[in-house]
């Protein structure tokens, strides 16, 4: 395997933070995006019916305990611990899973979400802390 130039890992560790930042602020959308379908469910128009629909409301408690999960894990992405860049790349494939499923509720916003997720297993397996 080849060995990364000084200015891949240099992107790399600042696109890592800033997937840290990611994951926090795309865990505090969720939470309230959860909030949003559990208080009321007339919030979101459902538009296209797929195979694999939930309830709105299970939904919402999904999004919640996913954003609390999420931004944690941003949270401890800041400190750079192997745990918490594995826990990203995880966590944030299950991200992908569930906003691909949430597609008939809130299509740009989840196709968003993917896009964002998918920069983040980008920016934390690439980086190698002990290169910078």
């Amino acid at each position: 395997m080849s060995e990364k130039s000084p200015a891949e890992q240099g992107i790399a560790a600042g696109t890592s933070m800033g997937a840290a930042v990611i994951l926090v602020t795309v865990g505090v959308i969720q939470f309230f995006q959860g909030i949003a379908a559990v208080a009321e469910n007339e919030v979101f128009v459902v538009g296209i019916e797929y195979t694999y629909k939930f309830d709105l409301t299970t939904w919402g408690w999904i999004h919640i305990v996913l954003g609390v999960v999420v931004a944690a894990i941003g949270v401890a992405l800041f400190t750079g611990a192997g745990w918490a860049r594995i826990a990203a790349i995880v966590i944030a494939a299950i991200s992908i899973i569930a906003n691909f499923m949430w597609l008939p509720y809130y299509p740009w916003w989840s196709v968003l979400i993917i896009a964002l997720d998918v920069v983040v297993i980008w920016a934390v397996s690439t980086w190698k802390p002990q290169a910078v």
